[in-house]
């Protein structure tokens, strides 16, 4: 076995990626709020030695558009992602849980205490995936006038996550001794209150529960736009990003570890980890089928509603659907990283309008890998050895079905190569990503004046 060992997660999307797979006969139509689907995703996730299990989440609706199109989404309705961990700690052992919360629209003192409390339920075994949330629909459900400007966002997501971490210091390590003979429950000199004054936030503390089983909660990012980036290079354990050329990948591997050393961090201090959404089959014939059959239950209205954000304001209803866009517009500068994937892809690879909305439907500019667990093996191994993954986030087109897929195909292919691992390391996520636990801020400080 190799010493450098692929990080897998499964990116869990209720029904699966594909925008039609709730349609689809290997989906379970009602997975956003069916507790059950959950807890056999996440058991077949960790029977198949995943590192940890993501849901993407927004606090508000993900779609905005025509009736028709909106008519047609399966993922309107869907749990909050946190409740929804803590449940399913209780029924598996070893895999992490990622949940997405907002440093725009969440309070970070609940914030905090709320990832502590899943830590310590699940035993180690929780992330946070920090997101600034860009969705333009969110604003008014927090009493807002508008949706803040991506400046300010990322620069108070900043300021937040310090925030966050030294609430989560506010106890050290020891300080509960709970000593029955002499009557102490915990030591007042190792609490710490925070009194954090700054630009966007007000925070006294401390936080009213103890230091977690890891430290810290694993610390995630996603996206990969310029303000993105440096987040992650300053803040991250992991960054999950988007790419569907090796080169590309390979490039954007080494910027992000390239920034890593201005903030005092080593390049293993930060995974990386794209996105792949495997069609798996036993043949290629039958991959491409089953490829085939997900594209077929596309409604035009809900293809079109996957590109529009990508030439706004145009009616794309009016459009050819099997001519190639009329236009490509430049990309917004530094900002959507998306939107450079999307439109670069339809540039270089001459996609009509129908074609890229087809490749979009499936996992929204992630990288799809249709063919024999030989052929995605294959295709895993290279990015991982040519420099630029450290892991995966497996996007399942359909769920549950596409991950019984990997799990049972693909999986032990990349075993038998050495790549994977063939049982878990420790008990929390961090140990089995290969992470330091952090040290408490304030312990340093006490032995930096002692």
């Amino acid at each position: 076995m190799s010493q450098r060992q692929l990080r897998l997660g499964a990116f869990i999307m209720a029904t699966g990626h594909h925008i039609a797979a709730w349609r689809h006969p290997g989906s379970q139509i009602d997975s956003g709020t069916n507790i059950d689907h959950y807890i056999e995703v996440a058991k077949t996730a960790e029977r198949g030695l995943f590192d940890q299990v993501f849901v993407a989440d927004s606090p508000g609706l993900w779609f905005e558009g025509d009736d028709e199109a909106f008519s047609r989404q399966g993922r309107v309705s869907h749990f909050e992602p946190v409740t929804l961990w803590a449940a399913l700690a209780a029924v598996t052992k070893h895999i992490g849980f990622v949940a997405t919360a907002s440093t725009t629209y969440e309070d970070p003192y609940l914030l905090a205490r709320k990832f502590a409390s899943l830590d310590h339920i699940s035993k180690g075994r929780a992330a946070w995936n920090v997101v600034t949330t860009s969705a333009e629909n969110v604003h008014g459900n927090f009493g807002l006038d508008k949706h803040p400007d991506p400046e300010t966002r990322y620069e108070r997501s900043h300021e937040f996550v310090d925030v966050v971490k030294g609430l989560w210091d506010s106890f050290e390590d020891d300080a509960f001794s709970r000593d029955p003979a002499s009557g102490v429950y915990f030591d007042p000199a190792k609490l710490h209150t925070l009194n954090h004054v700054g630009k966007h936030l007000k925070v006294k503390g401390p936080l009213n529960i103890e230091r977690s089983p890891q430290g810290y909660p694993v610390i995630v990012q996603a996206g990969s736009s310029e303000p993105g980036k440096e987040l992650a290079a300053a803040t991250a354990e992991a960054i999950f990003t988007a790419w569907t050329s090796l080169a590309e990948a390979k490039a954007f591997y080494s910027d992000v570890k390239g920034r890593l050393a201005k903030y005092g961090r080593r390049p293993e201090q930060l995974l990386v980890l794209p996105g792949i959404s495997p069609v798996v089959g036993r043949t290629q014939e039958e991959a491409d089928a089953k490829w085939a059959a997900l594209q077929k239950l596309i409604h035009p209205s809900v293809g079109l509603s996957t590109i529009a954000p990508f030439w706004p304001g145009e009616d794309l209803s009016k459009w050819d659907l099997d001519a190639p866009p009329p236009y490509i517009p430049q990309p917004p500068i530094g900002r959507n990283s998306r939107a450079h994937v999307v439109l670069e892809l339809a540039r270089r690879d001459k996609l009509t309008v129908r074609q890229l909305y087809e490749y979009l439907a499936g996992a929204r500019g992630h990288w799809v890998v249709v063919g024999t667990p030989e052929k995605i093996a294959d295709e895993i191994q290279s990015w991982f050895e040519n420099g630029a993954a450290d892991g995966f986030n497996v996007m399942p087109p359909v769920l549950p079905e596409s991950l019984d897929d990997f799990v049972d195909l693909v999986i032990p292919e990349l075993q038998r190569r050495g790549l994977f691992r063939t049982e878990y390391e420790g008990s929390t996520l961090r140990e089995n990503l290969g992470l330091e636990r952090p040290v408490n801020q304030f312990t340093v400080r006490k032995q930096k004046a002692a």
